[in-house]
C-alpha cells in the first residue's frame, strides 16, 4: 500500500510539473478584415513571464499606439493564473493583403514564436471603429467632404470634385498626407493645381467650421450609367483639448493621429440622345466654333499651301477627332500636323485644337475643296448642332497641265521615222585586237606578303584589349543591368511605335518600357512602384519637377487608357512625350 501511495504522489508531481511547464505565447488581433480608415489592435499574450520580447516589423502599418503592457496575477482554488500582454494599435498604410510576421520572446532560456497573421485591408468604410479617448473627440470635430458639381451629367460633360477639410474651432491640424488616392475609373480626369491652402469659414451640418480646399479635380465621364468615385483618405495629426490647463491657465492640447475619408460618390451619367444624332458626330460635347482656312488661294504648281481645320470653344476638346480634309486626287496632301492649345480649370477644358495639312499642286488649273461639316452636342440646348464650312477653290496659275502632257505624248507616239538600213551590218564586231603583255611580279617578299604575315601579330594586342574590356564589362553587374534595361526600354518603345493605333497593345508596351527604364536608373523593383516613391526618388536625383510631373502623367495615361477611348493623335503625343521625357531624365539624373 505504501509503495502504491508513493507512486501516486510521484505521478501527481510529474503531471503538475508538465502542466506548469506548458508555455503559451500567441498573437491575437481584433479583426482580420478592416477598412483602410480603420484601426487594428494586436495582443501578444503569454502565460509565463519572459525576457527579450521582439515584436514583428509592422512595415505595412503605422503604429499609432503601444506597446502597452498589462500583467494579471490571480489565484483560483489554490491555482495560480498568470498572464502578460503586449498590445499595439495599428493603422494600415494602404489597401491589400498583408502578413504580420512572428514575434519572439525568451522564456526559461527557450525562444518562443507566434504564428503569422494575414490581414485584409479594403477601401474606406462609412463607420470606422472608433478609437478611444482623444481620438474620439478628433473624429467628431474634423471632416473630409467631397463636393461634386453635378450628379447626373451627360456623357463627356465636365464635372468637378472639390475636396474640403472641415475643422472645428476648438481643435487644430498640424500636418496631413494622402493615404489613399481615388481612382477615377471610367473618367478622364485632371487635377487643378492649388497654389496655397487658404483657410476659410463655412458651415458643416449647420455648425461653424474652418475649412481648406485640399484638392480640385475635373472629370469627364467616358461611359453612361452609374459610375463610382472612390474616396480620398487622409492621415492627419489632430490637436484636441486634453481637459487640463498649464500654470498660466492655458488649455493643454493632445496630438492624436486620425484617418478621415471623404466617402465614395456615385455619378449617374446620362447617355447622349439618339434622336437627331448626325451621321458625322464624333463625340464632341460642349459649345464650339468651327473654321476651315487656307494660307493662300492662288499659287503656282509645286508651291505649297496650308489648309487648317480648327475647333475652338469650351468642351471635351482632347477627347474627339477632327473631321478629315477631302481634296481632289490631283493635289498632293501630306499628313496633318496636330496642335492643341487647351487649358483646364473648374469649368472644364477651354481653348482650340487644329489639324494643318500641307498641299502641293502639280498641275495648272482650279481645284475645289469641298465643304466640311462638324457636329457637336450642345449642353445648353441639349441638342445636336452642325457647322459647315464654305467650299474653297485653289487656283494654280502656272505649271504643266495634264491634257497638254497627254497630247505631247500622243504626238510623239504617232510620229513615224524613216529607217535607213546600214550596209555594214556587222560593223560592231571587232576583227583585230590591241592586247599587250601583262608584267608579272612574284608574290614572295612583296608588300602584300609582308602585310599578311605581320597582320596577325599586330592584332594580338588589340584582341587582348578587347578581351579585357569585355571582362570588365561582364563584371560590371550594375552597368549591365542598366544597359539591359535601356535595351528593353528601346525595345518596348519600338514595340509601342509599331502598335500605334492599337490602344491596349500600345499602352502595355509603353508602360513596360517606362518600368524597365526606372528599374535600371533608380534600382527599384516593380513591386515597389508607386507614384509617390518614383517622384521622391527622381527629385532626390535632381531631376526637374516639371520633368517628373511629365513622367508621372505618362504613367497615369497608361492606366487611364484601359478605361477611356483614345485617339491615334493622343497615342502619338504620348509616345513623343515618353521619348522626350526619358531623354531629359537621362540628362538631368545625378
Amino acid at each position: 500500500m505504501k509503495i502504491s501511495k508513493y507512486i501516486s504522489i510521484i505521478i501527481l508531481l510529474l503531471v503538475t510539473s508538465m502542466a506548469s511547464a506548458q508555455v503559451k505565447f500567441e498573437a491575437k488581433v481584433s479583426k482580420k478584415k478592416l477598412g483602410v480608415n480603420e484601426r487594428l489592435r494586436i495582443d501578444f499574450e503569454m502565460n509565463k513571464d519572459g525576457d527579450n520580447f521582439v515584436p514583428p516589423d509592422f512595415k505595412d502599418f503605422t503604429v499609432v499606439g503601444g506597446p502597452n503592457t498589462s500583467v494579471s496575477n490571480s489565484w483560483v482554488n489554490g491555482k495560480r493564473s498568470y498572464a502578460k500582454t503586449y498590445s499595439y494599435f495599428l493603422s494600415p498604410k494602404k489597401r491589400g493583403k498583408f502578413t504580420i510576421k512572428q514575434a519572439t520572446i525568451e522564456i526559461d532560456g527557450e525562444t518562443y514564436k507566434t504564428f503569422p497573421i494575414t490581414i485584409e485591408v479594403s477601401t474606406a468604410v462609412d463607420q470606422p471603429n472608433a478609437p478611444p479617448g482623444a481620438s474620439e473627440i478628433a473624429s467628431e470635430n474634423i471632416h473630409l467632404v467631397a463636393e461634386v458639381s453635378k450628379n447626373n451629367p451627360y456623357l463627356n460633360e465636365a464635372i468637378t470634385v472639390i475636396y474640403k477639410l472641415y475643422v472645428a474651432p476648438d481643435v487644430g491640424v498640424s500636418n496631413w498626407r494622402e493615404k489613399d488616392n481615388p481612382r477615377y475609373n471610367d473618367f478622364w480626369s485632371q487635377n487643378i493645381e492649388i497654389k496655397a491652402l487658404n483657410q476659410q469659414k463655412g458651415l458643416y451640418k449647420g455648425k461653424e467650421y474652418r475649412y481648406v480646399v485640399l484638392k480640385k479635380t475635373v472629370l469627364y465621364p467616358q461611359k453612361s450609367g452609374k459610375l463610382k468615385i472612390e474616396p480620398l483618405v487622409l492621415d492627419i495629426n489632430v490637436e484636441v483639448p486634453s481637459g487640463r490647463a498649464d500654470i498660466f491657465g492655458r488649455q493643454i492640447m493632445t496630438k492624436v493621429p486620425q484617418t478621415v475619408t471623404a466617402g465614395g460618390r456615385t455619378i449617374d451619367v446620362k447617355p447622349l440622345p439618339l434622336d437627331g444624332r448626325p451621321t458625322d458626330f464624333k463625340g464632341a460635347v460642349g459649345d464650339f466654333q468651327f473654321n476651315v482656312t487656307t494660307s493662300k488661294t492662288q499659287l503656282n504648281a509645286t508651291e505649297s499651301l496650308q489648309a487648317k481645320i480648327e475647333v475652338s470653344g469650351k468642351g471635351n476638346l482632347k477627347l474627339f477627332e477632327l473631321p478629315k480634309l477631302t481634296t481632289p486626287s490631283s493635289l498632293e496632301v501630306y499628313e496633318p500636323e496636330h496642335k492643341e492649345n487647351v487649358s483646364t480649370n473648374l469649368n472644364g477644358m477651354r481653348g482650340r485644337i487644329s489639324d494643318t495639312y500641307t498641299i502641293v499642286p502639280q498641275y495648272r488649273g482650279k481645284y475645289p475643296i469641298p465643304s466640311i461639316s462638324f457636329s457637336y452636342f450642345d449642353l445648353k440646348t441639349e441638342s445636336y448642332k452642325r457647322i459647315t464650312s464654305d467650299e474653297m477653290v485653289i487656283d494654280v496659275l502656272e505649271g504643266p497641265t495634264p491634257s497638254a502632257n497627254n497630247s505631247e505624248n500622243s504626238a510623239v507616239s504617232n510620229t513615224k521615222q524613216t529607217v535607213r538600213p546600214n550596209t555594214n551590218t556587222f560593223a560592231f564586231i571587232k576583227t583585230s585586237s590591241n592586247w599587250a603583255d601583262i608584267e608579272s611580279k612574284p608574290f614572295f617578299k612583296s608588300t602584300g606578303f609582308w602585310s599578311m604575315l605581320l597582320l596577325p601579330f599586330l592584332g594580338i594586342p588589340l584582341a587582348i584589349a578587347i578581351r579585357k574590356n569585355k571582362d570588365k564589362r561582364d563584371a560590371d553587374v550594375q552597368g549591365n543591368r542598366i544597359r539591359q534595361a535601356n535595351r528593353l526600354a528601346r525595345k518596348y518603345l519600338g514595340e509601342a511605335r509599331k502598335n500605334l493605333g492599337k490602344k491596349e497593345a500600345f499602352y502595355e508596351s509603353l508602360e513596360r518600357a517606362l518600368h524597365n527604364y526606372l528599374k535600371a536608373k533608380l534600382n527599384i523593383e516593380t513591386s515597389d512602384f508607386n507614384k509617390e516613391k518614383i517622384e521622391s526618388l527622381l527629385i532626390e536625383r535632381r531631376v526637374e519637377s516639371t520633368v517628373v510631373l511629365d513622367f508621372i502623367s505618362i504613367l497615369e495615361n497608361c492606366e487611364l487608357a484601359r478605361y477611356t477611348p483614345i485617339t491615334q493623335v493622343t497615342m502619338q503625343n504620348d509616345y513623343d512625350k515618353a521619348a522626350k521625357t526619358i531623354s531629359l531624365i537621362d540628362k538631368q539624373l545625378r
